[in-house]
């Protein structure tokens, strides 16, 4: 659907602000009250539109933003551009999109790599982890995965909440993907007890790592 404004987006979105969905999303840090299926129709209809997803991008706003990235073309962006992006983006659902949906089918996805994974900003550094997992996972060679476990072994415990979900995440991916380290993977997660008691729900796995890691590869060996 082309034609369609930036601003006539922004009227269809705020008409379907509810605000009971809102203030369960505010307990998650995600400033909206858009139910998500009715965004993605928004985003579904409107198809790809690069001028129209930057334009939304910089309203500002929550929801405008989400659709922006289902819209855009996540290879048209520059290095810079994406990193621009990154560092406005504060809020948890946005910065978890653009992560998964744009920066890691960017041409320039390994060099943010290496510029995110140490940044000083936690949350910046949080997508630098991400990153790293999807390489753990897809293309290990060429990572220190041993000095990766290392920095998780030292940082991880004190990290703020985003940085430490992805380095655990990274540490239970290390687990699950390489046999000759996952013991050590699992004793660093034992001793450290990062998300022992997080909340899991019934028939999901747990995101403390040696739970995490155990699980998976009870699963793969099981095929």
């Amino acid at each position: 659907m082309t034609g369609t404004t930036a601003a006539e987006v922004l009227v269809e979105l705020a008409a379907l602000e509810d605000p009971q969905l809102r203030a369960v999303n505010l307990r998650h840090g995600d400033d909206h009250g858009v139910n998500l299926g009715a965004l993605r129709a928004i985003a579904k209809r409107l198809k790809t539109q690069q001028d129209l997803a930057r334009e939304l991008w910089q309203t500002g706003e929550t929801p405008a933003r989400l659709v922006a990235i289902l819209i855009c073309r996540p290879k048209a962006f520059e290095r810079d551009e994406l990193d621009a992006m990154l560092r406005e983006a504060r809020i948890p659902k946005v910065h978890d999109w653009l992560v998964n949906y744009v920066v890691k089918k960017s041409p320039h996805a390994e060099e943010l790599r290496l510029a995110w994974f140490a940044d000083p900003d936690p949350v910046v550094a949080s997508a630098g982890w991400a990153l790293t997992v999807e390489r753990v996972a897809k293309a290990p060679d060429g990572l220190d995965l041993p000095g990766l476990l290392d920095v998780i072994e030292t940082q991880m415990k004190d990290a703020p909440d985003r940085l430490q979900w992805a380095m655990n995440h990274c540490l239970a991916q290390i687990g699950i993907d390489d046999p000759d380290l996952r013991a050590r993977a699992i004793d660093i997660g034992e001793r450290l007890e990062v998300l022992k008691d997080y909340p899991t729900p019934p028939n999901c796995t747990s995101p403390f790592a040696p739970i995490w890691i155990a699980e998976i590869v009870r699963r793969k060996d099981a095929r």
